[in-house]
């Protein structure tokens, strides 16, 4: 007989990676239960292929009653942790709401996780919190040294799980991928941005002369990693989660522009964003000693990637929409 998998709850589960992870554990058998605030970044449509699989909650992690109710009526014995503000440029515009979801809205989840006697807290960090660097790569032990208002929040998060972790004993494991990408991403990202401006025929900005590096992480593979940890991983400690394929911003744009069959011509270079990180690269040996190995390659997960933005056309103006919606509210506060 079938062993019954033990219930997750999802924090952040209608975002990019959340959703995939959503998808991922249907389809592995396990009982979800979603939480999300369904703000801009949420999308339900994004859960529609498992759609009867879960359960899902309107909730504010910010707001503790909000989120004890659903730890009251579900009791998940894991709580894996991706909620979170993610957008490096906003949070440099206005770096607030960062740290209340991403620090206070941790903190209020480790709360309610070490009062309903979670057994695994899985918390979804960044390779950004150790800041940029030029050579090599940063293991989990390299001291953290966050550039931007988000990566800082991240950081501060990190501080949080592990001081939870040693103080309270809360069997919490911290996980920092690199730049993820895939379906579903947003188009204030990188990858899908450049996508969407050159199907309009718009120029495609790109900071400075597009020089910085970054190793680039198929969504899909990112959260088998996740599920690795969860099932094989150490309480209290750091998974770093990378691809080993690192490439820079300007030859990821033309490679989406030679996709797409657009002219090199539309890439406009412009100011560089304050305290731009040149390079992130991680060791990820130590999640690989679980056994996780990345199986989709950069150029293979782009086209399929292009593909997909190809046939979402409307779901992502539908998104630019929003987004420049929400960017008019940021600049009149």
């Amino acid at each position: 007989m079938r062993q019954k998998l033990p219930k997750i709850l999802v924090t952040g589960g209608a975002g990019f990676i959340g959703s995939e992870f959503v998808r991922q554990g249907v389809r592995r058998g396990y009982p979800l239960v979603v939480v999300d605030k369904l703000t801009y970044a949420g999308d339900r449509r994004r859960l529609l292929g498992v759609r009867g699989g879960y359960r899902l909650y309107r909730a504010d992690i910010c707001r503790p009653a909000s989120l004890e109710s659903v730890f009251r009526a579900e009791r998940p014995p894991i709580v894996v942790h991706f909620a979170a503000e993610s957008h490096v440029d906003r949070s440099i515009q206005r770096a607030t709401p960062f740290t209340m979801t991403n620090v206070l809205g941790t903190q209020i989840t480790l709360d309610l996780a070490r009062q309903y006697r979670v057994e695994r807290f899985i918390h979804i960090s960044t390779d950004e919190v150790y800041g940029p660097i030029a050579r090599g790569r940063f293991s989990e032990g390299s001291p953290l040294s966050p550039s931007s208002p988000y990566a800082a929040s991240k950081a501060a998060a990190d501080l949080l799980v592990k001081a939870y972790a040693r103080t309270f004993g809360l069997p919490a494991l911290i996980v920092r991928p690199s730049n993820n990408f895939g379906p579903w991403q947003h188009p204030e990202k990188l990858i899908p941005v450049v996508v969407l401006k050159a199907l309009r025929r718009e120029s495609v900005p790109v900071y400075a002369k597009g020089e910085n590096k970054r190793e680039w992480l198929y969504v899909s593979d990112c959260v088998a990693a996740v599920f690795a940890v969860l099932a094989k991983g150490t309480p209290g400690e750091v998974y770093n989660v990378g691809s080993g394929q690192e490439q820079r911003n300007i030859d990821t744009v033309r490679q989406i522009l030679k996709l797409l069959g657009r002219p090199p011509r539309l890439i406009r270079y412009v100011q560089d964003r304050p305290g731009h990180d040149y390079r992130y690269s991680l060791d990820s040996s130590k999640v690989r000693r679980l056994g996780w190995r990345p199986e989709v390659d950069f150029a293979e997960g782009l086209e399929e990637t292009v593909r997909w933005c190809l046939g979402h056309r409307r779901w992502l103006d539908g998104k630019r929409a929003e987004l420049k919606a929400l960017w008019r509210k940021v600049y009149k506060s």
